[in-house]
């Protein structure tokens, strides 16, 4: 099984070269440490940065610098600081080629779950319902499984909706799965997981075919 910056690396094979790409809370912010050589992306943090490099050195921190879930963060040569009025007027106007966000629960159509857990406090919705509403590429970063070990990747999502059938591809500790037809479809296994393993695992319809490879890095 893969850890949370093995989630993240193999997202980075995901990125393009001159994509311009939102990292959300959570595991996403770790992609910016993986990018592939020789491929230029610009990294975009919706509290008003574009050009986000990877986590600063221990010791080389600078509190002005932050992403969205109140990080320290490096900027690249040419970054570029706005308010959240321009950050979200790029995400609106589908300005951002691909979105990449953690959650609580993915279902079988795209639907994400991601901002609330009825009972617990929230400081707020945050951006996420602006981004799968306006995003053509969403990848989610996520755990197969909760803590209890109940999948994660449902027919339908229990907690409170973001957005609905907008999550193309999900990448967990176990697999990577692209969303299509109302069914999980298994693309790539994680090293030394098994399919039954990602069967088990995986409470919404998953279609298998074939012989499904390892991921690679």
């Amino acid at each position: 099984m893969l850890d949370k910056n093995g989630i993240a690396q193999r997202i980075a094979q995901e990125l393009k070269d001159r994509y311009y790409v939102n990292l959300g809370i959570g595991i996403p912010t770790l992609v910016a440490n993986f990018i592939p050589k020789g491929i230029n992306v610009e990294f975009q943090s919706e509290n008003g940065i574009l050009g986000m490099g990877p986590f600063p050195w221990e010791g080389e921190e600078d509190a002005d610098l932050i992403n969205a879930g109140k990080q320290t963060i490096t900027a690249l040569p040419g970054a570029s600081f706005f308010d959240s009025a321009m950050s979200f007027g790029m995400i609106r106007g589908q300005h951002v080629h691909m979105t990449v966000l953690g959650a609580m629960e993915v279902s079988q159509n795209g639907d994400i779950a991601n901002w609330k857990i009825p009972g617990k406090m929230v400081k707020g919705m945050g951006g996420a319902m602006d981004l799968v509403a306006s995003a053509e590429n969403i990848i989610v970063a996520m755990m197969h499984t909760n803590k209890s070990g109940e999948s994660k990747l449902l027919p339908e999502c229990s907690l409170p909706l973001t957005g609905l059938g907008c999550v193309k591809k999900v990448v967990t500790e176990l697999a990577v799965l692209e969303i299509k037809g109302g069914a999980f479809h298994l693309l790539e296994r994680a090293p030394g997981v098994s399919v039954e393993h990602i069967k088990a695992a995986t409470a919404g319809k998953l279609i298998v075919e074939g012989e499904i490879p390892e991921m690679k890095f």
